[in-house]
């Protein structure tokens, strides 16, 4: 019997074409297949997908042990050292999958690490911390020899589909603003507002979950104390408009960012220039670091004046910021609303404003049209048996998704209990929507209310406090089901919440503490429990 003559090896991706040796083996193997009539290719698409993704034993088993938002950022890039480089983007994330970025974190993490994305600075929850070493970890990728490129990030990223209207950060719709009311009540200690929107002339609509992204303008008054900081006029041209226009509607005057800190080490001289050099590059002489907005950064180097042109390229974009939606389309097509905490703080003797929730409570009147955007949840919506128990924790502005899921069940007559837990700090001045919950309450809707005030007695009491006193009828819930839901602050409320459960579980459930732990870490697999925290 005579020997077959292997068929010659074609070259399709050549030698000199960015791919590990692996990787332009397995590719010219796929394209031989495709092109051939003789058989099917010699690696299936998955096995294909492996060689691309990097060669085995890269350090990565597809878990992501720090996406954990409590989890401080030189702890998470522990957990992720020797990942491959996009996972090491990824645990520079604040982990919060808030949409902000316009991606999840995972996400996002793939789309720089394969180069579809440039920039670096969209994780507004994780600051400047997550930018810097982003920026860090690009070098590393841009460093990268061609031949071991895709070894970091997926070999193909598919291409950006342009996303409707009003779906994406970037390519938001205008909404107009209809009112607002304060939630509070006189000695309250808090400033919350209820925000309406219409959304008719947009052509907008939601599902409960969802957030709500808002392009707020930056205060006039702020920004003109900044062109005075400049020595400048507000009508100078920049970038085709006024100053005062571009500082009001483009940039970010909060955190000072490390390329304005560069920009004024170039122009100060001696001890300043060192101190602008040290600043950025992420250190803190002067231990004032953390409060140095622009402002502040042109005040603490205040004979120095940049060029209005130079100082502007300097900044980071104005960046939107997103609200958890506390209405139903459902309920109310074509409206939206939003519960929003004023911020207002002083650092020295300056007041400083939240950007958003200031503009939202004080800058922004009746008719005026904003720039705005759905961005849709990842994770965190009513389950899709209308049948299904659900359990929801949402302490102060936590409550607002699930006003909105109250709303939507009402309006869409889901037979599922409901049980919420809301606290604040004082019974008589914070309980917001106390008619429409008490309604609620009384039509049969929410099943059961329990409320946990922290300033009403000689002890703190919190919702995880109300929750362990109600621990035997939680089990019970879970057992029959239900699903649970935490919205709120993620370094405390959210632990403590997640603490008390474990402890309920164990109590309730007869498991050890262990197998508590597993319990709870098996209903987030499954979809049971959910947290939009921040």
């Amino acid at each position: 019997m005579n020997q077959m003559t292997p068929p010659p090896k074609i070259e399709i991706i050549p030698s000199s074409a960015p791919f590990s040796e692996a990787q332009r083996s397995w590719l010219n193997g796929f394209f031989a297949g495709l092109l051939s009539t003789e058989g099917p290719t010699a690696l299936s698409a998955e096995q294909g997908a492996a060689v691309l993704q990097g060669p085995a034993g890269d350090g990565d088993d597809g878990e992501a042990p720090w996406h954990d938002q409590t989890m401080p950022i030189s702890d998470r890039m522990k957990l992720a050292a020797g990942r491959p480089l996009r996972r090491r983007m990824m645990a520079a994330m604040a982990q919060q999958d808030c949409g902000q970025c316009g991606y999840n974190c995972h996400d996002y993490s793939e789309a720089i690490a394969g180069k579809t994305e440039a920039r670096l600075n969209l994780c507004v929850p994780g600051g400047k911390e997550t930018a810097r070493m982003l920026k860090t970890l690009h070098e590393e990728l841009e460093k990268a020899p061609a031949s071991t490129g895709l070894a970091a990030a997926p070999a193909a990223a598919a291409p950006a589909v342009a996303a409707e209207p009003g779906r994406s950060r970037d390519n938001p719709v205008t909404a107009t603003f209809v009112s607002r009311r304060l939630l509070n009540k006189p000695g309250s200690e808090k400033e919350t507002w209820h925000i309406d929107f219409d959304l008719s002339g947009a052509g907008l609509d939601y599902v409960v979950g969802d957030s709500f992204g808002i392009f707020a303008r930056n205060d006039v008054g702020h920004v003109d104390q900044i062109i005075a900081l400049l020595g400048a006029s507000h009508t100078t041209k920049v970038r085709g408009r006024t100053l005062r226009e571009v500082l009001i509607d483009d940039v970010s005057l909060a955190p000072a960012p490390d390329s304005l800190f560069e920009l004024l080490s170039f122009i100060a001289g001696g001890a300043l220039r060192e101190k602008a050099r040290a600043l950025a590059q992420g250190e803190d002489p002067d231990g004032d670091a953390a409060t140095l907005d622009v402002m502040a950064a042109l005040q603490k180097f205040s004979g120095v004046r940049p060029h209005p042109e130079a100082f502007v390229e300097a900044l980071e974009p104005l960046q939107p910021r997103l609200y958890s939606i506390s209405s139903s389309h459902n309920a109310t097509p074509g409206k939206l609303s939003l519960t929003v905490d004023c911020v207002r703080y002083v650092i020295g003797k300056r007041k400083r404003l939240g950007l958003a929730s200031t503009f939202l409570a004080e800058r922004i009147n009746p008719g005026d049209e904003v720039k705005v955007y759905v961005q849709k949840a990842h994770g965190f919506a009513l389950p899709r048996d209308p049948n299904t128990p659900i359990i929801m924790i949402g302490p102060g502005t936590g409550v607002a998704p699930f006003r909105a899921f109250l709303l939507d069940r009402k309006a869409t007559g889901a037979p599922g209990r409901n049980w919420l837990f809301f606290g604040h700090q004082r019974s008589d001045c914070d309980f917001f929507y106390a008619d429409e919950l008490n309604a609620l309450k009384t039509s049969g809707v929410l099943t059961r209310l329990s409320l946990a005030w922290s300033r009403d007695g000689d002890r703190r009491f919190y919702v995880q406090d109300r929750m362990r006193e109600l621990g035997r009828e939680v089990w019970t819930w879970l057992a029959d089901g239900a699903n649970l839901y935490i919205c709120g602050d993620a370094k405390r409320m959210a632990k403590d919440v997640e603490r008390a459960l474990v402890d309920i579980v164990a109590q309730f459930g007869a498991r050890s503490t262990d197998e508590a732990v597993q319990f709870v870490a098996d209903l987030k697999k499954k979809g049971r429990f959910q947290q939009d925290v921040y």
